[in-house]
């Protein structure tokens, strides 16, 4: 039985389904034409993912608002979504799982024009959706290279996903596809990064084992003429002498 709550207007107690009291988040616009839902969210002045989006949603649109971040799971329950815009937001970080429960459903995800400088290789994981990320100042490196791979760009726009800076200063400003299309691999140079950061390290210990074993002989042989000095300076015998002139020679 459907859950009801009475308003009442002049005098008159009407009943009102639950669900459409509270269907729409708020400060958002919701409509429904030939059961395709829309909440529309765009310039609200948002800034973080709204609640109570109704669960049979196939359109959320959330651009120009104020949203930092996408936390992880922010659209769980919204198997029916197809169609999801956050683009002009300052969105600078996107969690692992933060699409979780749409990725299979989802067609359309718009994260054009935010903040987004990387974002974790499995963010994306099992999403099939075209993908906008043009105008976002991201920074190319191994990792972004390993996201794009698995990613369906949208292809009006593909073009527009640009290196704002790079692991190499040649690549800032050019399109990613560009640099990659050209033979570029980005993790090559992490690798090598890695190797030469490898080899410093193991340069340090080196350099610091070979001091101490210094450190050691000589701290030894210091210890070795003192208490050579104090011997000498003992009573003793010619033989003795004889003994430890012996022993001054090889120190």
């Amino acid at each position: 039985m459907a859950c009801e709550i009475k308003v009442a207007e002049v005098g008159v107690d009407i009943m009102l389904p639950v669900s459409t009291v509270l269907t729409c988040p708020k400060n958002c616009h919701c409509t429904e034409r030939n059961g395709h839902k829309t909440v529309q969210c765009t310039s609200r002045d948002l800034e973080k993912i709204p609640a109570n989006i109704p669960e049979d949603t196939v359109s959320l649109l959330l651009a120009s608002n104020r949203i930092t971040r996408i936390p992880s799971q922010a659209f769980k329950g919204l198997r029916r979504l197809q169609e999801l815009d956050i683009s002009n937001n300052a969105i600078e970080v996107v969690e692992e799982g933060a699409f979780h429960g749409i990725s299979e459903g989802l067609r359309a995800l718009d994260l054009s024009n935010n903040l987004l400088r990387g974002v974790p290789r499995e963010t994306f994981a099992r999403l099939h959706a075209k993908i906008s990320l043009a105008g976002n100042p991201w920074h190319c490196e191994c990792a972004l290279q390993e996201v794009l791979r698995e990613l369906q760009l949208d292809p009006d726009t593909v073009n527009q996903v640009n290196c704002q800076t790079a692991v190499r200063d040649e690549y800032a400003g050019k399109p990613v596809i560009q640099v990659l299309d050209s033979g570029v691999n980005f993790c090559s140079f992490q690798r090598k990064t890695t190797d030469v950061a490898m080899f410093i390290t193991m340069f340090g210990w080196f350099t610091m084992v070979i001091a101490y074993v210094v450190y050691y002989v000589r701290q030894n042989r210091e210890d070795a003429r003192r208490h050579l000095e104090y011997l000498k300076a003992l009573p003793n015998s010619p033989r003795d002498s004889k003994d430890l002139g012996t022993i001054s020679t090889v120190l």
